[in-house]
């Protein structure tokens, strides 16, 4: 998701929706504040997006099942070449080709869209930094991440 600031800057955000047998439901995200300088990052691309699986695989202590959409950097070569390097931890399904329904995180963005973020902010740092903090209000709401796997009518695992 990317939240703009009047041409004079955006705001990238990478989540995943986390579920371990036996834990909470986690929100692990990463943001990504472009200012236009030369030689800044637009936006998340196969480097964040592996910096993320990896801190993800930290804090979850464990192997990971990741069910993806197809945004391009999701499905590069790149990419598919680093997933197989890290088979030893690491499955990645594929959501078909356009299916937000499917997709957990579309509840998290829903929801970020729907708190207080429609007041004036002072430049793009402000913005990201309230962008954090919706974030990280969801990330002790294990009930409403819940919400969002309901929301989409997949099955994740059976419970014990």
């Amino acid at each position: 998701m990317t939240a703009s600031y009047g041409g004079r800057g955006r705001v990238a955000i990478a989540g995943l929706v986390c579920v371990k047998p036996g834990m909470r439901t986690r929100l692990i995200h990463r943001t990504l504040t472009y200012h236009r300088r030369k030689g800044e990052p637009k936006g998340f691309g196969v480097e964040q997006f592996k910096a993320l699986l990896h801190a993800a695989h930290a804090q979850l202590g464990g192997p990971i099942s990741l069910v993806w959409d197809s945004l391009p950097e999701h499905i590069c070569a790149r990419m598919r070449n680093w997933i197989i390097e890290q088979e030893d931890w690491l499955v990645v399904y594929r959501l078909p080709a356009y299916a937000p329904e499917l997709n957990p995180a579309e509840g998290v963005w829903a929801n970020l869209r729907g708190t207080p973020l429609n007041f004036a902010v002072r430049g793009i740092d402000e913005l990201t930094a309230l962008i954090r903090h919706g974030l990280k209000r969801m990330q002790y709401q294990p009930g409403l991440l819940d919400g969002f796997i309901a929301e989409t009518g997949l099955v994740l695992f059976d419970p014990p």
